[in-house]
């Protein structure tokens, strides 16, 4: 996209000019912006900690333009892809679905159990969904080019940059109803709260409009006369952002009255949503492409997780989401809550000479990142372990016997819960093979290395001949200590095995001969 193209003047341009780069590049924008709007009645009580935005991976690289929270669960659209949705429980597992048209969709609401999307293009412009991975195809009241829809008041009202009218509403996102915008602008954006819809305009001698009913809408005088392409609600505030002018912020308690207040820095800035306590806006471009303020007016620049051309954002369950249309990475989220890392979860425990592997799932981390992981030995004390991935590695394990082990993460404000015990048993890594010779169609000869574990002796070895790829044994046989070598037999002519050893080792004082760890397997294949 070449962003030197957009300029104030590009409002005027034909959505049906399918190939013009202006026009992909004011459809996107309303996109984001509409996103945002849906969401701003998800809010919760104030208060952030300093920790970063975070890199996730969409579902597919498509241009997400837009995304939004209803009912548990993000929803994001792309105007391009195979799937256009793409759905997540937490803002980082995405999951791609089929949209109900290939159109070009913008913009996301959730509202009466329901996810309603709007389109620039297509036969039906509107789409629904009761769980955001099956959509049905809807009529629009006119086919403009909808570019914003929100929910408020039992009403779904959906906003158009072009067409005789600029505005529909639905009480159920089904049946939609054409109404007469206050101006025929090019209204990028439409938001709900304190009883009122809330709309902005890219050009018009007013580029605000008000409505208590979605049905009679009213003029009003925006703060300048930028090019507004996004509105939200929150802490009685109404707040818009623009992607030019010298104050690039407006806000105001009524809808009506608005005063202008400088953006943290001079970007696009594309969208605004409201959660937290905090006023959050990203951009497509600039050195710091997020901004956060508590009041709307003053503003503090933070950095993206990539300098990607962020379009959407949204908040829902204490996470901030974002998405970007281009980038390696095309999700990006914040979590503001100070809290500590949730318990590791799925352990699998695989046991090594005095050691054991420990594989798991990372808790979700609200907070601020992981620094370290701990581990906690029966009754004894958390120690630390090296890494923060996994798997991580217990050292000074007794060999045979059964180690009960915990894991829990670490940051800047705890630690966090301990995950379920997982249990394992160390043993004696097993001898390496020294060589494996093919004699016949059926029979198979191994040789090894001698064991000479610390602790106590070897009493004698086992050969396996394993199915290739499988743990299941064709064939073994039984190497005292002294010869290190047998013959395994009876296995099948021309077929391939995965052959290893396995020592029995007898601790000093016991009778009982425990097994080592198989050695690394060899691959052979028996002669025809």
């Amino acid at each position: 996209m070449n962003h030197d193209e957009l300029r104030p003047v590009a409002v005027a341009c034909d959505f049906d000019r399918r190939n013009s780069t202006i026009r992909r590049r004011l459809v996107a924008l309303v996109a984001a912006l509409a996103t945002v709007m849906s969401t701003l009645v998800l809010t919760s009580p104030a208060g952030a900690d300093a920790s970063l935005w975070t890199a996730q991976s969409a579902a597919a690289q498509n241009a997400w333009y837009s995304v939004s929270y209803g009912n548990g669960l993000f929803v994001a659209l792309a105007p391009d892809g195979a799937n256009r949705v793409m759905t997540s429980p937490d803002g980082v597992n995405w999951t791609g679905h089929q949209a109900a048209e290939a159109n070009s969709w913008w913009s996301v609401a959730y509202g009466g159990g329901l996810f309603v999307a709007v389109s620039s293009d297509g036969t039906h412009r509107v789409m629904t969904s009761p769980d955001g991975a099956t959509w049905t195809a809807r009529d629009a009241a006119e086919e403009n080019p909808w570019t914003s829809v929100t929910y408020g008041n039992g009403l779904f009202v959906a906003t158009a940059t072009g067409g005789t009218h600029r505005v529909m509403s639905s009480p159920d996102g089904v049946n939609w109803t054409a109404q007469t915008a206050a101006e025929q602008n090019t209204w990028w954006a439409v938001t709900y709260g304190n009883g009122l819809f809330v709309a902005v305009a890219a050009d018009g001698a007013n580029r605000v409009m008000t409505s208590p009913d979605g049905v009679n809408w009213t003029a009003q005088a925006a703060a300048a006369a930028n090019f507004w392409t996004s509105v939200t609600y929150g802490n009685g505030l109404y707040l818009a952002v623009s992607f030019d002018g010298t104050n690039r912020v407006m806000t105001s308690p009524d809808g009506v009255n608005w005063s202008a207040h400088q953006a943290a820095e001079a970007n696009s800035w594309w969208v605004v949503t409201y959660g937290n306590g905090l006023f959050v806006s990203v951009s497509m471009d600039g050195t710091n492409r997020v901004m956060m303020s508590a009041d709307g007016a003053t503003w503090t620049a933070e950095t993206a997780a990539e300098a990607n051309e962020w379009w959407g954002v949204t908040y829902g369950n204490g996470t901030f989401v974002a998405t970007a249309t281009d980038g390696t990475h095309r999700v990006m989220t914040r979590c503001w809550t100070a809290s500590t890392p949730d318990a590791p979860t799925s352990l699998v425990a695989t046991p090594g000479d005095g050691s054991a592997s420990i594989a798991f799932t990372p808790g979700a981390n609200c907070g601020p990142a992981i620094t370290k992981y701990q581990v906690k030995v029966g009754a004894g004390a958390w120690t630390d372990v090296v890494g923060t991935t996994s798997p991580i590695t217990v050292t000074g394990l007794t060999n045979y016997a059964t180690a009960k082990i915990k894991l829990r993460a670490v940051n800047s404000v705890g630690a966090g819960p301990a995950s379920a015990v997982v249990q394992v048993q160390p043993r004696v890594v097993g001898s390496p093979l020294t060589s494996v010779k093919v004699q016949s169609t059926s029979r198979i000869q191994a040789a090894f290395a001698a064991l000479t574990p610390a602790g106590g002796s070897v009493s004698h070895y086992w050969v396996y001949a394993y199915a290739k790829g499988t743990n299941t044994v064709a064939g073994s046989c039984r190497s005292t200590v002294a010869a290190r070598s047998c013959v395994v037999t009876g296995l099948s002519a021309d077929t391939e095995y995965d052959v290893a050893v396995r020592g029995f080792f007898r601790l000093t004082g016991s009778p009982m001969a425990l097994p080592t760890t198989d050695s690394a397997r060899q691959t052979v294949r028996t002669k025809r």
